[in-house]
């Protein structure tokens, strides 16, 4: 079963990627625009390679290929995947649900 995690309660959304450059810096940045044009303000994305993400996450955005990784390092963390690192379906249904004040489910691993 999934894990879920209201966004009222995320206050850091860690984007995590394999060693911290190139795509995944700009899906970062993408993320951060799109919250910002649906003026979501409250909530910060830092962006952290797999091996430095902290045990007490709340929230992890990552590749496919690493979110076993990433929920590894952080077993009580809502982990979700994605497929492209631009333009995945995923990135807008985050920002929805920060706007909507709803739950965001985690990828079933």
């Amino acid at each position: 079963m999934s894990k879920s995690i209201s966004t009222a309660d995320v206050k850091t959304v860690i984007f995590a990627c394999e060693a911290g450059m190139g795509s995944s810096l700009m899906s970062v940045n993408s993320l951060k625009k799109k919250l910002k044009a649906a003026q979501v303000t409250d909530v910060n994305v830092i962006h952290k390679p797999v091996r430095e993400i902290p045990a007490n996450a709340q929230l992890v955005i990552v590749h496919k290929g690493l979110a076993k990784s990433a929920a590894a390092k952080a077993p009580n963390a809502v982990v979700v995947a994605f497929n492209h690192f631009l333009n995945d379906p995923i990135f807008e249904t985050i920002v929805k649900a920060f706007v909507d004040k709803s739950d965001i489910t985690g990828t079933d691993l």
